[in-house]
């Protein structure tokens, strides 16, 4: 780890990546392009890797400094690679049942919810076809879309989130060492939820309120960023946390396969419920590591 905070190496990563992703977005959105479209889709894999494309710039090519040992690219398992897999699902149900703690939300067994979300993208007939798809199976949607998000996202998904946590918990977080483990993880947080911006603005996550969503989600990066940032400590590996990330994505959608009402603000692991459940762990796993963990992380 850096025994100084090394300001002009850190401000370079940040202003490159920033840069290029708000500047690939807003044209982007300059030319056309919406959301919920394949040319989207590409847009927002090629967004997720700018992070780790500028990280080796900074550290290999303008800095001259190995990757592999300094940005924790390591495949030696252990159990928090297991942590690092099941956290996500804990978290989207978790996010699930704080939801119906509003007044507006409601349990819906038919995910009634879902095929209202899918009546906004999808023809009847595409609509129709699902529900016969999912009728066919010897047991609830909801567990076939578990299995899917936990075998997806530790391998396709992860491949994408490798991409951003090159950058946050692999470059960032040895750089920002210095000021401590707990800020330093808060603070990669916070940038990584302001580095989605653009995309929230354009409605990705909070489609019914951009403008709040940009808040929301910031907060709920600053307590993911601890959870992830914690688990890829613990890990020694960035690809732990890549891991994570994969299958943060991949089962997110559990939270809301189950319940109709509410909105964006107030269902799922990006609105209040989510938050909720993760500033419980982030806390939970502060005081873990203080008060149970032999030898703590500190800092």
């Amino acid at each position: 780890m850096p025994e100084r905070l090394d300001r002009k190496k850190i401000l370079l990563f940040l202003g490159l990546t920033f840069a290029a992703d708000w500047l690939m977005a807003g044209l982007f959105y300059l030319f056309g392009g919406r959301l919920n479209t394949t040319p989207a889709v590409v847009m927002a894999i090629a967004y997720m890797l700018v992070p780790m494309i500028m990280a080796v710039v900074v550290q290999k090519f303008i800095y001259h400094q190995p990757l592999k040992g300094p940005l924790g690219i390591s495949f030696r398992l252990n159990p928090w690679w297991l942590a690092a897999w099941l956290i996500p699902p804990i978290i989207a149900f978790g996010a699930f049942g704080v939801s119906l703690l509003f007044r507006s939300v409601s349990y819906s067994p038919e995910m009634a919810g879902i095929y209202e979300h899918f009546a906004r993208i999808f023809t009847p007939e595409q609509i129709q076809e699902i529900r016969r798809k999912q009728e066919l199976l010897p047991f609830h949607p909801i567990w076939f879309a578990l299995i899917q998000g936990l075998v997806i996202g530790p391998t396709l998904n992860a491949l994408a989130g490798f991409g951003e946590e090159l950058g946050w918990r692999g470059f960032l977080q040895k750089e920002l060492a210095p000021i401590g483990f707990w800020t330093s993880s808060a603070l990669i947080g916070f940038i990584w939820g302001v580095w989605h911006l653009p995309l929230i603005l354009m409605g990705h996550n909070y489609p019914e309120h951009p403008v709040s969503g940009v808040f929301l989600w910031t907060v709920n990066c600053v307590f993911l960023g601890i959870v992830f940032s914690y688990v890829r400590a613990r890990a020694k590996s960035v690809i732990a946390a890549a891991v994570m990330h994969g299958t943060y994505n991949a089962t997110a959608g559990l939270a809301i396969m189950l319940i109709v009402g509410g909105n964006d603000l107030i269902t799922g692991v990006q609105g209040v419920p989510g938050v909720i459940v993760t500033a419980i762990l982030a806390a939970a796993v502060f005081l873990v590591d203080r008060y149970v963990i032999s030898d703590p992380i500190g800092g």
